[in-house]
């Protein structure tokens, strides 16, 4: 689609593009400076060959400067056009961005000079911005989204409440309780994304014992599922440490964030009585790695690297109830150690039947979940940390 802007210029895709761009013998030159000094001697030449001309053919002097100085400016403004448009598009394109439009951008054409790289800068500048205002529209309606869906279970609770139509026994307000605690996760990890932001986060690092730690993460798991759900067919988890006394140097409260995140999301995804493991392992080249594996339907290819950007659900957390800002947080995390946080490629298919993994790490597991047979390979989170 063309829209006509103005007699000099039109739009093409959302970028401004001078009618006479064409017209630019000058963007051979890298310079400015060159392109000046072209513009200047052809002037010259132009107004000393005609001044010649039309005193060797006996024309009053009067009417040969008046001529000469006529093409003078003539051959100036064809010249001088390629040097300028950019300028006179970028003009344009600053006020639309002053009114809130930022798709606009300036074509360069060939202009390789100093004006040529000014408007390839200013292009990813309005890039930039557009981006942010994009995410800014789409954080504020996903946070609405996120609040609005505890917030009115919790209303229609106090409401029945308050109506006569339940009464205030221990189900009715343990159901207010968890949407309550929804809404503070919600709003602790949108503090969180704030300091992402500011960049005001610092890390105590200490020696953090990973058999340990992860005994622990997984027993508060453990401890949340019995909350939600009572019956023997919930997923149960599987710590694996070697060697065992395998320790890495990090922030540990910022560390049980993302541990926590991780298998959260696992057991979230895993199929009743599935099995989660949390591996960890000393890297050949120097640091650790750990893994947190479950046996649900996994990632697609596709999602697996923006499964980590924010309120970014993909097709397995599609209803889940996350906010989808659990993975961005832990890569967050991760980076300001100095390691990656990655989906790996599931293993083959695994027996579900609560072995002590590999290693003889410590079984962290629900009473009474049965052995299945084989089981999908799911998801596989690796993180390394320096």
């Amino acid at each position: 689609m063309i829209t006509t802007l103005n007699a000099a210029s039109r739009k093409v895709g959302g970028t401004v593009v001078d009618r006479a761009r064409e017209v630019r013998p000058l963007d051979r030159f890298h310079s400015i400076k060159v392109k000046l000094g072209v513009l200047v001697v052809a002037s010259v030449s132009v107004v000393g060959v005609f001044t010649a001309i039309g005193v060797s053919a006996g024309i009053q002097a009067r009417y040969v400067v008046s001529v000469a100085v006529i093409l003078s400016l003539g051959v100036t403004q064809i010249l001088a056009h390629g040097m300028t448009s950019p300028l006179r598009s970028m003009a344009d394109a600053v006020e639309r961005i002053a009114r809130g439009d930022y798709s606009r951008r300036v074509t360069t054409a060939n202009s390789r000079d100093e004006v040529g790289q000014l408007a390839a800068a200013f292009n990813l500048m309005a890039a930039d911005l557009e981006a942010v205002d994009r995410q800014r529209k789409e954080l504020i309606a996903n946070v609405s989204h996120e609040l609005r869906t505890p917030i009115s279970a919790l209303r229609a609770v106090l409401e029945n409440v308050v109506d006569g139509v339940t009464e205030p026994d221990p189900p009715t307000m343990r159901l207010a309780l968890e949407q309550a605690e929804r809404l503070g996760r919600l709003v602790s990890t949108l503090l969180d994304l704030s300091r992402i932001d500011a960049g005001a986060v610092e890390l105590d690092r200490e020696d953090v014992a990973l058999e340990e730690f992860l005994g622990t993460v997984a027993r508060e798991a453990t401890v949340s599922m019995l909350t939600r759900d009572g019956s023997g067919r919930r997923p149960y988890t599987v710590v694996d440490v070697v060697p065992p006394a395998l320790t890495v140097r990090a922030d540990r409260e910022r560390l049980h964030q993302v541990a926590a995140n991780l298998l959260d999301n696992a057991v979230r995804h895993s199929p009743p009585g599935g099995k989660v493991t949390l591996r960890a392992r000393r890297l050949e080249q120097g640091g650790v790695r750990v893994e947190v594996c479950d046996q649900g339907p996994g990632i697609p290819p596709g999602e697996r690297v923006r499964v980590f950007d924010r309120f970014d659900r993909g097709s397995r957390q599609a209803a889940d109830g996350g906010t989808g800002l659990g993975l961005a947080i832990a890569r967050w995390v991760v980076d300001l150690h100095g390691g990656r946080i990655s989906v790996a490629e599931p293993a083959a298919p695994v027996l579900a039947n609560g072995a002590t993994g590999p290693g003889g790490g410590a079984v962290t597991a629900a009473a009474g979940h049965p052995a299945s047979a084989t089981a999908s390979p799911g998801c596989v989170i690796r993180v390394d940390l320096p």
